[in-house]
């Protein structure tokens, strides 16, 4: 049984601790994703099967345009943001799990109250920015692979389907574990196509003999 590939970070602590600090500042409107939700943004952008613009994803990201201090603050901000993204494609295009900036466990509390739903609303936010692409082509397979995230994130709770669900909290705790797993399962969907079958060689007739006329 192949082991489980070990987490890789997607930024460095010094490199989350100056984005968390931006992203909690007065800078930046309320409604904007915090670190939690941004990473999980990311990570379903590097997923993606179409690519977003970034100044559309930045834009969905800050619900507007932050209030920079000056360029130096806005190149770094804004590289951090592409390279956490960057290194999310990397790493699971590499086959490596994105280590994700929470414990792997719920302890008892719902989800949506915990970092967990935090991270799975971001994700579903970056899915939200271009559904269509997501779900075309096979919508009951999509649905799948995505249901833990829209289950985990608490925006679905009102949804009937979602209900048994809720009430598992077992199922929840055990995919809660496997949500980097679950990160590249939907990589490997969207970004590596299958390998198709070889075609059959053809007969070749041998050298230097003609048909029968």
């Amino acid at each position: 049984m192949p082991e489980t590939p070990s987490a890789t970070p997607l930024l460095d602590d010094d490199a989350l601790d100056r984005l968390d600090d931006f992203l909690e500042s007065d800078r930046v409107n309320a409604e904007a994703l915090d670190l939690i939700g941004t990473h999980g943004f990311l990570v379903a952008l590097a997923i993606a099967p179409r690519e977003i613009e970034p100044a559309v994803w930045i834009g969905e990201l800050f619900h507007g345009e932050p209030t920079f201090t000056n360029d130096d603050e806005r190149h770094d901000i804004l590289g951090l943001l592409e390279a956490l993204k960057a290194n999310a494609i990397s790493a699971l295009e590499q086959g490596q799990l994105p280590e994700l900036p929470f414990d792997l466990e719920l302890g008892g509390i719902p989800p949506e109250e915990t970092p967990v739903g935090d991270w799975c609303a971001g994700f579903m936010e970056g899915v939200f920015l271009d559904e269509p692409a997501w779900f075309e082509g096979n919508e009951e397979n999509a649905a799948t692979l995505l249901l833990p995230f829209m289950a985990l994130s608490g925006l679905f709770d009102d949804e009937p389907d979602m209900a048994d669900f809720s009430s598992d909290t077992q199922r929840q705790e055990r995919l809660v574990s496997q949500l980097p797993e679950l990160t590249l399962d939907l990589y490997l969907h969207y970004r590596v196509p299958p390998e198709k079958p070889k075609p059959s060689p053809r007969k070749k007739k041998p050298a230097g003999r003609k048909g029968r006329s």
